[in-house]
């Protein structure tokens, strides 16, 4: 079985969302949340977030090469996010606009292990093409897409661009297909909008990433067995499938690889494993002398590591 020095050496490009994330230790869900009172929790952290930063950290932790495009806002908290990817060894082609403010999120973890998001984000709102620095693609082996939705400009044509300038110079292009904020607000002719200008570059795509419901979702689907054949049909090269307490797969060519999650003996951290099994997948991405089963064995063995919290993969913000 491979190890994890597999991952040196390994050039990996990101485009995606940085916030700040303050992260909730896990709840009980219920209506409680929604009144008036108190409720008490084991923990409230400040850290850095966005898919994109995050797989940037990961990435950086594992021990390949990482550079990380995105913006932020001419503020304090803009500098402390990049610093932050800085000392954990990200190379960083961050965007700084001055009269824009740094976003942040609010993360509410449930023992149920279902998040929600709360999250004022205008960094990433305005991210277009003439923010990302052309030199982010140069020397890199795989390009990561993250927060694909968030962006309007990048919707609107970037994305499509970011992807061929990638495809242009060799890369191997991932593809994260998270939550669209949009998808239970917007009338159903805008998330149609959105879902099909996603759904264009899927040619251009080596590896889709997502978790079952958000794939579901996206394709319209109400099995993962029905969406990964429509994802495959519309140009996915391949599909990395988060699986939760099922583990992950692997789906290429007609055939759904499964490995089953390496147990866990208790749950420490809960946000960002998706980010961590994906990045990994990445990484391994055109090895074709590891075998996929092997793949996702390797990337689960090191989510569990992060869940129990024997490894740390992503950053708190200093002060």
């Amino acid at each position: 079985m491979a190890d994890e020095s597999i991952f040196r050496g390994r050039r990996l490009a990101i485009v995606g969302s940085i916030c700040r994330d303050i992260r909730i230790a896990p709840l009980h869900p219920g209506p409680h949340l929604l009144e008036d009172g108190e409720t008490p929790t084991a923990g409230i952290v400040e850290t850095v977030g966005g898919g994109g930063a995050n797989s940037a950290l990961a990435g950086a932790a594992l021990g390949a090469e990482v550079r990380f495009g995105g913006k932020v806002g001419d503020d304090s908290l803009g500098t402390r996010l990049e610093q932050a990817l800085i000392d954990r060894g990200v190379r960083t082609f961050i965007r700084r606009e001055a009269g824009l403010a740094s976003g942040s999120s609010v993360v509410l973890s449930y023992d149920s292990s279902s998040r929600h998001f709360i999250s004022c984000q205008p960094n990433n709102y305005t991210l277009s093409m003439g923010d990302v620095d052309p030199a982010l693609l140069d020397g890199a082996d795989h390009l990561l897409r993250a927060d694909v939705w968030f962006s309007e400009p990048m919707l609107a044509g970037g994305n499509e661009d970011l992807l061929r300038a990638a495809g242009e110079r060799g890369l191997a292009v991932s593809l994260d297909i998270n939550w669209d904020p949009q998808w239970d607000r917007a009338e159903p002719a805008v998330v149609a909008r959105r879902q099909e200008a996603v759904r264009r570059l899927l040619p251009l795509v080596d590896l889709v990433h997502g978790n079952v419901g958000e794939l579901n979702r996206f394709a319209g689907c109400e099995d993962l067995e029905a969406t990964l054949r429509r994802l495959a049909g519309w140009g996915a090269g391949a599909v990395v499938v988060h699986m939760g307490a099922a583990g992950a797969g692997y789906f290429r060519e007609g055939k759904l690889i499964v490995s089953p999650a390496a147990p866990v003996e208790r749950h420490q951290n809960t946000a960002g494993t998706g980010d961590l099994l994906s990045v990994c997948m990445m990484l391994l991405h055109g090895r074709d002398d590891v075998p996929p089963h092997d793949r996702l064995r390797l990337a689960n063995t090191i989510v569990a590591q992060y869940i129990e919290g024997r490894r740390d993969f992503f950053a708190p913000l200093a002060f």
